[in-house]
């Protein structure tokens, strides 16, 4: 199994020499990849109707991922980056063939584009987005990026996006791979028949029940798992111990990656201390 982290954005940001520290010492521990999480807009939830029921509010702080990693590229020789997930059907689907065409090609062939459908209304909204119809706007937008990522000419009419013989220039030297994310039995046959792999985020029984519904839409499709990666996302483990326990039990369930979250941890917002902690689940798990 593959171990990498997160950023931990949401509790230190606004430094470049924290990012500096944090990518230096993953690189030092041999990690091998650095996952980002994506929000445009924090949201007050107070006096919502109905209620917002996501877990992060205007009191959270979210770097863009694209630009994140881009920094974080020029530090690092050998780290992987990983968005966990991005919100793809709030942004405009060309915007984002760019971005990660940009990021993969200056960090030499190092993207892994993780995608999901968002949860939060007001936040499409802001973006001039419209939240009913996200899932289907992924499934359209998935096709769109992989053809613009691979075609010198690309004409599309489709739903929501529509291309007139125009193009991405510098186009990837690879089909960047998609990761999708998800807690759903829609967000599981969805990454079963659309992604080159799926980032899991639960408890680790209740991510390894996930694993098998993947594999089980996978298989309906006449697909197995070989070279589909799943990366587990160890976002509801409640200390240090949890944490170990979800990644061991997902190293034995075969998951191909795994991720280390430092956040709500109650590590506050020094870097060094989200660095001990990533230190110590590591040489746990060694």
């Amino acid at each position: 199994m593959k171990l990498g982290v997160t950023y931990p954005v949401r509790e230190v940001a606004g430094d470049p020499e924290d990012v500096r520290r944090f990518v230096a010492a993953a690189d030092a521990l041999g990690l091998a990849h650095m996952m980002a999480p994506d929000h445009v807009l924090k949201v007050e939830h107070r006096d919502r109707e109905p209620p917002l029921d996501g877990p992060y509010t205007e009191k959270d702080s979210f770097y863009d991922p694209f630009t994140l990693f881009a920094f974080a590229a020029a530090l690092s020789d050998r780290l992987e980056f990983a968005s966990g997930v991005l919100v793809l059907p709030q942004r405009q689907t060309a915007l984002v063939a760019q971005q990660a065409a940009d990021v993969d090609l200056l960090s030499r062939e190092r993207l892994r584009l993780g995608v999901g459908i968002g949860w939060n209304p007001v936040e499409f909204a802001g973006l001039g987005a419209d939240f009913r119809v996200r899932a289907k706007r992924i499934e359209e937008q998935i096709g769109l990026l992989r053809r613009l990522w691979s075609e010198p000419l690309v004409s599309f009419a489709g739903r929501f996006d529509a291309i007139d013989r125009a193009c991405i220039n510098p186009r990837p030297r690879r089909a960047i791979p998609i990761w999708l994310g998800g807690y759903s039995e829609p967000a599981y046959r969805r990454g079963a028949s659309l992604g080159d792999g799926f980032i899991f985020a639960a408890p680790g029984a209740e991510a390894v029940a996930a694993l098998a519904r993947v594999a089980h839409h996978r298989a309906e499709l006449g697909l197995d798992m070989a070279g589909f990666g799943t990366d587990l996302l160890a976002i509801f483990a409640r200390d240090l111990e949890e944490c170990v326990d979800h990644l061991a039990r997902w190293r034995e369930a075969g998951g191909s990656h795994g991720t280390i979250d430092t956040m709500s941890r109650g590590l506050g917002g020094e870097i060094g201390a989200h660095i001990d902690f990533m230190a110590e689940v590591q040489h746990r798990l060694g």
